[in-house]
């Protein structure tokens, strides 16, 4: 495998030196994957991503001198290079010898290309990780083989769980503190798995690794024999770059929360915004919401010329054939999809700050890229993350996980997070500090006889058209405006 590695890297400093333009367009059609990683303290987190790094060869000469030179003074392995010091790049950090903040890295192999967001695992810094998760597909939960399953560990699981990632690799870190002991490894799986029953992860793979010594990091180990006796068996890196995340994704109801409104000319009304679900085209029939106005899409435009057709996460501007009342905050769907409109819903809330959540009291909410305003109203039960069993709760604390019912002081469309987490999201900001407080996920809308679905327009305009005919004989649905004066 160290000599597959080599071999890649040869390869791509020849293509560079002899046809940067190639090497630029294959770069860019890679697939792109957003994972975490996450776990308890000291479970090695940073370590892991800087021997990702470094047996990749994906460190560059200055930083690996940087590092040599940092380890021998803020350093924690002695006298070997302090790999985890890539990414604990603040002072305090390097002085407590703790992640405390998110730390992004970018990196790509011949296969795909990764972000990767290193979290804290202090439970006072809970908030953070629950940040670095909200964007990624994958969580690499890593598990000190010495220690077994944590507080921190079910913690992060859950909140992985809740942001609705699919995708969890356990990595058994310190394998070489244990002797590579299979038995141990099967100890932890069996409690990691007993644990992961009350949870709703489709994927969870385990492998045991060594972040220190680069044990099944990169390449396989011949420690660890009996991990390999299964043909499906692979090390981190085989399993990052094999993993199909983009199964995921929800290409068959359509969202395009409205960003931004652009009116450069008289000739030209675009709505812009990041599509989060669906595949967009030209010729589509579309309606917004909440008005429920109908049209079709004309054009698709980017900066590098019109589509002819758009998927999740591209960034976009619509035009459309009929000149509608949209503005930022509202939505563009399928015209035939059923969307929730309601003014509350149920969710699981994340609370984020350090003055307790207290049911009634009035915070700003985002949702997608509208802004209101509303209140937890109730406090359905608290959840334990050690068991994730339920527990009745009258305010929520500093990283306090719970089932709420919010009321909103307007009606809204919403989705559920686990069908689309674009539009299903949202953040609790606190009106007189302006901080965010609080990030949830909606499990499902409040429907009554209050509330209407936009689902049948054609018959709503039929049913106002016969009640013209009945009150204003010889009029019609065109003669309104003058009716109404």
């Amino acid at each position: 495998m160290a000599e597959q590695h080599d071999s890649f890297s040869e390869e791509q400093s020849a293509l560079i030196a002899s046809d940067i333009d190639r090497y630029l367009r294959e770069q860019e059609q890679k697939g792109l994957l957003r994972f975490i990683t996450c776990g308890s303290v000291d479970d090695g987190k940073s370590t892991l991503i800087g021997r990702l790094l470094f047996d990749s060869k994906r460190i560059f000469e200055d930083q690996l001198a940087a590092i040599t030179r940092d380890s021998k003074t803020q350093g924690t392995t002695g006298d070997r290079v302090d790999l985890a010091l890539l990414v604990d790049g603040l002072q305090s950090e390097r002085e407590q010898g703790i992640t405390i903040d998110v730390a992004y890295r970018f990196f790509a192999t011949d296969k795909r290309k990764f972000i990767i967001a290193d979290t804290p695992g202090h439970e006072q810094y809970t908030r953070n990780m629950a940040t670095g998760a909200s964007t990624a597909a994958l969580a690499v939960i890593l598990i000190d083989a010495r220690y077994g399953v944590q507080t921190q560990t079910r913690r992060h699981s859950f909140i992985c769980d809740l942001l609705g990632i699919k995708h969890f690799v356990i990595a058994v870190n310190k394998m070489d503190l244990v002797e590579f002991s299979q038995q141990r490894f099967e100890e932890i799986k069996r409690d990691y798995l007993a644990f992961a029953e009350k949870l709703e992860v489709p994927e969870i793979s385990f492998v045991p690794i060594s972040a220190l010594e680069g044990d099944n990091i990169v390449n396989r180990s011949e420690h660890t024999p009996w991990y390999f006796a299964d043909p499906s068996a692979k090390s981190l890196l085989e399993v990052l770059e094999t993993t199909d995340t983009e199964l995921a994704q929800n290409l068959t109801q359509l969202r395009l929360p409205v960003q931004y409104v652009t009116r450069p000319d008289l000739d030209f009304r675009g709505y812009a915004g990041t599509l989060a679900a669906g595949v967009l085209r030209p010729g589509q029939a579309v309606k917004a919401l909440p008005s429920g106005q109908q049209s079709t899409v004309e054009r698709i435009v980017t900066f590098d010329g019109d589509l002819e057709r758009a998927y999740p996460d591209q960034a976009i501007t619509v035009t459309l054939a009929d000149e509608i009342d949209i503005s930022r905050g509202d939505w563009i769907v399928g015209a035939d999809d059923d969307v929730v409109l309601s003014d509350a819903f149920d969710a699981d809330l994340v609370w984020m700050g350090e003055s307790p959540l207290k049911p009634g009291r009035q915070y700003d909410i985002k949702l997608a890229t509208r802004e209101t305003s509303g209140e937890v109203n109730e406090i359905l039960y608290g959840i334990n993350v050690n068991d994730l069993e339920h527990y009745q709760a009258d305010q929520l604390g500093l990283n306090d996980i719970a089932r709420v019912r919010v009321a909103l002081t307007q009606r809204l469309p919403l989705d559920s997070y686990r069908t689309i987490p674009g539009t299903g999201s949202f953040i609790v900001i606190d009106r007189l500090t302006n901080v965010t407080v609080g990030a949830g996920m909606i499990r499902r809308a409040q429907v009554d006889a209050s509330v209407e679905r936009h689902t049948d327009v054609e018959g709503f305009r039929q049913e106002l058209a016969a009640l013209i005919e009945r009150y204003f004989p010889g009029k019609s649905t065109a003669d309104l405006p003058t009716l109404l004066k």
